[in-house]
């Protein structure tokens, strides 16, 4: 069972969100918060997988409140991912600098909201579609001149080209193809990557690859 908490102002957002989950057998919800400070109060009390996190909240936005969970190492099982009205690139960039796992927007389909729990819960990223790609060169355009490699060391070669190719927004299977491995294998990798890196999910490793240098705008190490 997947269990789920939703942090929305919006009362009746909160209660579509609730009604569209409940219906499905392995989601459960655990509890609703309207304000930052009440999500991150309600994460902490019941631990829930997924958040589904609003960005535009009072008493501590979305942002605000998914930096004080990521940096809470009780609460690393739980993965957060921001719905929100607007899709702009700089709300993006933050939510994933935060920490979230996930973008959505609130006129996303509703059986692909249901996508993204599952996804997410799976230890997986989810972004929004067509967000990817801008979220990537604005990562890529705040890089220091200098990027520091040295992060990388404890990568094999093989690693570094899997984690490449992590950061340009390919799937496992396509990593696979492209590195002519089983789509399995090339998954262990992305798994070993992610523990030697300390990332929580896919999506730091992306952020990694570009901060590094490994990735720059059409451009491969």
């Amino acid at each position: 069972m997947i269990r789920v908490a939703i942090a929305d102002d919006q009362q009746l957002i909160r209660a579509g969100f609730r009604s569209l989950l409940e219906a499905e057998p392995d989601l459960e919800i655990v509890g609703e918060a309207g304000t930052g400070a009440e999500a991150v109060e309600l994460v902490s009390r019941r631990r829930p997988d997924v958040v589904l996190m609003d960005i535009r909240m009072p008493d501590g936005d979305g942002l605000w409140a998914t930096e004080r969970i990521v940096a809470d190492p009780a609460l690393a099982g739980t993965h957060i991912v921001i719905v929100t009205t607007f899709e702009l690139d700089e709300y993006v960039a933050q939510a994933i600098r935060a920490g979230a796992s996930g973008f959505l927007v609130k006129d996303t389909e509703p059986v692909e909201l249901i996508r993204a729990v599952r996804v997410v819960a799976g230890g997986d990223a989810l972004l929004s579609p067509g967000v990817t790609k801008r979220l990537l060169e604005r990562v890529a355009g705040s890089l220091k001149e200098s990027p520091n490699l040295s992060r990388l060391t404890v990568l094999t070669d093989r690693e570094r080209e899997v984690l490449a190719l992590v950061g340009q927004g390919l799937t496992n299977d396509e990593i696979g193809r492209a590195l002519f491995l089983s789509p399995l294998t090339a998954k262990t990798h992305v798994s070993r990557i992610m523990a030697k890196l300390l990332a929580r999910d896919r999506v730091q490793l992306v952020v990694i690859a570009y901060e590094t240098g490994l990735v720059r705008a059409g451009y491969q190490e």
